[in-house]
């Protein structure tokens, strides 16, 4: 009997052992998962950088990528914009995002600001609600909020939220912090481009949005198509009619050529004055031989215009009425979608700025 006991002692050991060793094994096999897991939503993110156009649809894909992955029922990304707390990405319903986009106001939350470390806070019993709910009680009962920080400098939070209770006590929070970190090296990037799309400017005469307007909000019709051409030109005669004649000249010739171009494209296409004699136009989902035949009977309309001189200068009128046209000096190439378009106007702006100020021509690079 003593043996039977001693027996079966043993066996129970043997079970308590290989089950702790499945556990390690089945846990380990977790954590593999969720490091791949986190491996391929870095991916996804890099990806979407390249994929979407402006920085609100980044954002928004970025945390569709999160909650997706991750099984989250929600998500939200608040920033701060200089002037106020603004939600950049959320899928809840709209009517919380007041509560949402105030939770640095709550007490809870303040020490986690200060310190940059995350808070995880959930109810314990049936109708007990959030500390930060003023007007819900069903929505969310836990929720983990990660302070973000560029540099030291704190720039807003993303909190994760879920209908149950202690939804969080076993998520592997170090993987949540990688995807955070991710989160604050992707909003770091696309910060540049959202600085871009806000400088964007009207010009006075030409009436034109700048240069800036391609890599922004204009990059989002571009990046449609695979394919697209750019084009610069250059009023190769701006300063000489400026000298010759005077500045209101000068600027008459910059708003006719660009009055003509926009009457004569598509609102597809981008359209800018790139930076003094300049401008650019990208021809989107047009092939560099379409683009050039039509450049082609563009610059002739346009260099046949003949525009009147101002008579009147600094009160004075003149006896005789000159007249003056454009010269007008082309260069195109090629732009790939997912490519650098900045590098590509850069090109084209180097051959312009190199070429004889004589030059009025038609080039492909």
């Amino acid at each position: 009997m003593t043996y039977v006991l001693l027996l079966l002692v043993i066996i129970i050991i043997a079970l308590m052992i290989y089950n702790v060793i499945i556990y390690r094994r089945i846990r380990n096999f977790d954590n593999i998962n969720q490091k791949i897991t986190g491996l391929n939503v870095l991916q996804d993110f890099m990806n979407t950088i390249g994929e979407y156009s402006t920085v609100d649809e980044k954002i928004e894909k970025i945390n569709e990528i999160v909650i997706e992955k991750y099984n989250i029922k929600y998500s939200t990304i608040v920033m701060f914009d200089g002037a106020e707390y603004v939600i950049k990405a959320s899928n809840v319903q709209e009517q919380h995002w007041e509560a949402l986009r105030s939770l640095h106001t709550q007490d809870i939350f303040k020490d986690s600001i200060q310190t940059a470390m995350p808070k995880y806070v959930t109810v314990n019993h049936e109708g007990e609600r959030l500390p930060y709910q003023t007007m819900e009680f069903g929505r969310a009962k836990s929720a983990m909020f990660f302070p973000l920080y560029i540099d030291n400098i704190y720039i807003g939070y993303w909190v994760l939220e879920s209908g149950e209770a202690h939804a969080f006590d076993k998520v592997d929070t170090t993987i949540l912090e990688v995807v955070k970190e991710n989160i604050i090296a992707v909003y770091k990037t696309i910060s540049y481009q959202n600085t871009v799309e806000n400088i964007a400017r009207k010009d006075q005469f030409s009436e034109l949005n700048s240069a800036e307007y391609i890599y922004g909000k204009g990059k989002k019709i571009i990046d449609k198509y695979d394919t697209s051409t750019v084009c610069m030109f250059k009023i190769t005669n701006l300063e000489e009619i400026n000298k010759k004649y005077n500045r209101e000249t000068g600027n008459d010739i910059i708003t006719e050529v660009s009055s003509y171009i926009k009457d004569s494209i598509s609102s597809e296409y981008i359209f800018v004055r790139y930076m003094g004699p300049k401008f650019a136009i990208v021809f989107s989902g047009i092939d560099l031989q379409s683009a050039t035949e039509f450049i082609q009977d563009l610059k002739n309309s346009i260099e046949d215009i003949e525009i009147e001189e101002v008579l009147e200068k600094n009160g004075q009128k003149k006896e005789k009425t000159r007249y003056v046209s454009a010269k007008l000096n082309f260069v195109l190439t090629t732009y790939y979608k997912g490519t650098a378009i900045e590098n590509v106007t850069k090109k084209l702006e180097e051959y312009l700025d190199n070429a004889d100020k004589t030059e009025s021509d038609i080039n492909n690079l």
